[in-house]
């Protein structure tokens, strides 16, 4: 369309400059339905003329920054050097389909003709495999190697699926174009052929080794770097280790899905690890220093005269490692004081003593809360 004939592209899809996305889209589909060359049989000339040109507005009016440039220099913002130019590309035929489904034949009308199954490469398919770690495994980290069963191209084709020396040819139901186009009234709809399956080419003579699929499943080890203090849900991105992608694409990424076990007496919160120490009255009363089990080799741990069951005490840094970097977590230790069941005649003499030389206020208590809530009372 000559920069003469240009039309302000408000104007065309009849919005104000302040319309959203949504009022954008919405006025494109009526223009698109009523311009459509298959809609107006006896002036298609003109029709694909203002058909185009509410696509080139909608290609513009929908993308932000190309929006941007356009409220700021008009045209020339868009046809200047290094500006951002119409084009009509794979995105807008996505944007198309989002909004019509294949309603028409809106891709061969921009883009001369061209096959759309022949010769299209398309991403391979992402692959999930699910690894179970021990605490201590992910505590530290651990580098593995894991068997992966998947799909491969066949050697013996080089992944065409024909037996050597055949080779493939046009599917001869869809002319190598993959899809198939049918004319229901004003409209043109495309299916995906029924012969080729939207490949565009069929094979002459199927390779004995992979039947015709062109993949053979085969098991490759992946080595693996599993980084310290990992959680159950932790998903590792692997890239390029799915399956290769049809016609040549590129392949797809692996995705390792952790499971972790439980620990004995830990137990986790984030990068924080929590763990009941019980002690005697004595040591509770008098205080104590005791070796407690830490995540590598036992800590030294005060417990000062007059400690109460209940008390929590942390360690800062002795918990687990933040995957993202983020340093270490805190390692809380709740200690419960133990009362004897079972007392010798003497010992029991002993605590009668003591009782009754101490004097306790038995008014009732506030209700007790769990050990989390004790250490955000004490330390957050």
């Amino acid at each position: 369309m000559a920069k003469s004939q240009q039309r302000d592209y408000y104007d065309v899809l009849g919005v104000s400059r302040t319309a959203s996305v949504d009022e954008i889209k919405s006025a494109y589909r009526k223009c698109a339905l009523k311009w459509h060359p298959d809609r107006n049989p006896e002036n298609k000339a003109d029709a694909e003329v203002k058909f185009r040109e509410s696509t080139e507005a909608y290609s513009i009016l929908s993308d932000q920054q190309k929006r941007q440039i356009y409220d700021t220099y008009g045209h020339a913002g868009l046809s200047g050097a290094g500006g951002a130019g119409v084009d009509f590309n794979g995105t807008i035929f996505q944007d198309f389909h989002d909004i019509f489904g294949d309603f028409f034949g809106f891709e061969d009308m921009f883009s001369s003709g061209r096959g759309r199954g022949r010769g299209r490469t398309q991403r391979g398919a992402d692959l999930r495999y699910d690894m179970t770690l021990t605490f201590e495994e992910a505590s530290a980290g651990v580098a593995t190697k894991v068997k992966l069963p998947r799909q491969e191209y066949c050697e013996a084709c080089n992944g065409t699926g024909a037996k050597k020396g055949t080779g493939v040819v046009a599917c001869q139901t869809c002319a190598g174009r993959g899809q198939l186009a049918y004319q229901q009234g004003f409209f043109t709809i495309t299916r995906t052929c029924p012969q080729c399956q939207g490949a565009g080419q069929i094979v002459r003579e199927r390779c004995p080794e992979c039947r015709g699929q062109g993949r053979i499943e085969r098991e490759k080890t992946i080595e693996l770097r599993i980084p310290p203090g990992v959680d159950t849900g932790t998903r590792l991105r692997v890239a390029g280790e799915g399956e290769p992608g049809p016609n040549g694409g590129p392949p797809g990424d692996l995705y390792v899905v952790l499971d972790v076990k439980e620990h004995s007496f830990f137990e986790r919160r984030g990068a924080d690890l929590y763990c009941t120490i019980p002690v005697s009255i004595a040591q509770a009363t008098l205080g104590t220093e005791m070796q407690v089990p830490g995540l590598n080799g036992e800590e030294r741990l005060k417990i000062p005269e007059g400690t109460q069951s209940g008390a929590v005490f942390r360690l800062k840094g002795k918990g687990l490692a933040d995957p993202r970097g983020g340093g270490k977590g805190d390692l809380y230790y709740h200690v419960r004081v133990l009362t004897p069941t079972k007392l010798t005649r003497e010992q029991r003499k002993m605590m009668e003593e003591l009782g009754s030389s101490l004097k306790v206020d038995n008014k009732p208590a506030e209700r007790n809360s769990s050990i989390f809530d004790k250490v955000k009372d004490i330390f957050g």
